[in-house]
């Protein structure tokens, strides 16, 4: 059995490493607040822009969009969201999971596929697996900023219109509720015909006709190009709001089984204290014997 002193110093350690996850918890609750309101924020300008871009691809029928025009698939890029830090459960490592399985399935097929990485830890994952990573961008903080995202994916959208690759798939954390978070692998381009379709309300309320400057092609492919990036914008922006829901989880487990752990310490503190004293009422009793 150890030493009192040593289950002292143990029942401490564990007591300083509580107040650390307990301070974390704390601070990710309040961040995962402003990280929702961020998301659901971001959430009414890519509906405006879907919508616009439906009706007036609709009002120029013969004109298709390259984002709009399936091709065969051959070669396939990817484009990552990760978190920057851990600390978050095993949220990155379901998500890195859903990938892999769609980019082996890819790979088993003869498809090439060109990964970007948004986030530290989905870059040291796919360095480390030997994936072909021709963009990334990490340190993206508590709040993203399109500017900074866009160069990643940029390089995405060139090699599409260059026709290097076929299609452009998206993998992140869908923020479901503070306790349920899920991986999705999505496809980003082409944009599949059912995220561009309006419901009968929306059609009314987009019902008017355009006036084109310079011209409609110019406009649709100007709003498709806005559109891809606030759905990268929103899933940076759900990514966060996961991320800090996960760790507020994650933080609160590491507490209370710290909490436990701390009871288990001093209960046995608690024995080898009683055993000790019972140990010196023995030796104090059996020296006055003696005597």
């Amino acid at each position: 059995m150890p030493s009192m002193k040593e289950i002292r110093g143990k029942i401490k350690s564990v007591q300083n490493t509580r107040k650390i996850t307990k301070a974390m918890e704390m601070v990710a609750a309040s961040k995962m607040r402003k990280a929702q309101e961020r998301m659901r924020a971001a959430r009414p300008y890519a509906d405006k822009v879907r919508n616009i871009a439906d009706h007036m691809s609709g009002a120029n029928s013969e004109y298709q969009h390259p984002f709009l025009i399936e091709r065969p698939l051959q070669n396939v890029g990817l484009i990552m969201v990760t978190t920057d830090k851990g600390l978050c459960g095993g949220m990155n490592t379901n998500v890195l999971r859903a990938a892999t399985a769609q980019m082996k399935e890819w790979t088993d097929s003869g498809k090439k596929v060109q990964t970007t990485a948004i986030g530290n830890k989905g870059l040291g994952f796919l360095n480390r697996i030997g994936a072909n990573v021709v963009s990334e961008s990490t340190h993206i903080g508590d709040v993203p900023h399109m500017d900074e995202l866009i160069g990643a994916v940029k390089v995405q959208i060139d090699a599409y219109l260059a026709g290097e690759i076929d299609a452009v798939y998206l993998a992140y954390t869908q923020f479901v509720n503070t306790m349920k978070q899920e991986p999705v692998v999505m496809q980003l381009i082409p944009l599949p015909k059912s995220s561009l379709t309006q419901s009968e309300e929306e059609k009314r309320a987009y019902s008017w006709d355009y006036l084109y400057e310079p011209s409609p092609e110019a406009v649709v492919e100007e709003l498709l190009v806005r559109y891809i990036e606030a759905l990268v914008y929103q899933s940076v922006a759900e990514n966060i709001a996961s991320e800090q829901s996960a760790r507020m989880v994650a933080m609160k487990a590491a507490s209370d089984n710290a909490k436990n752990v701390i009871g288990e310490l001093q209960l046995v503190y608690n024995k080898s204290r009683q055993a000790a004293i019972t140990k010196e009422l023995s030796e104090i009793v059996g020296g006055a014997a003696a005597v």
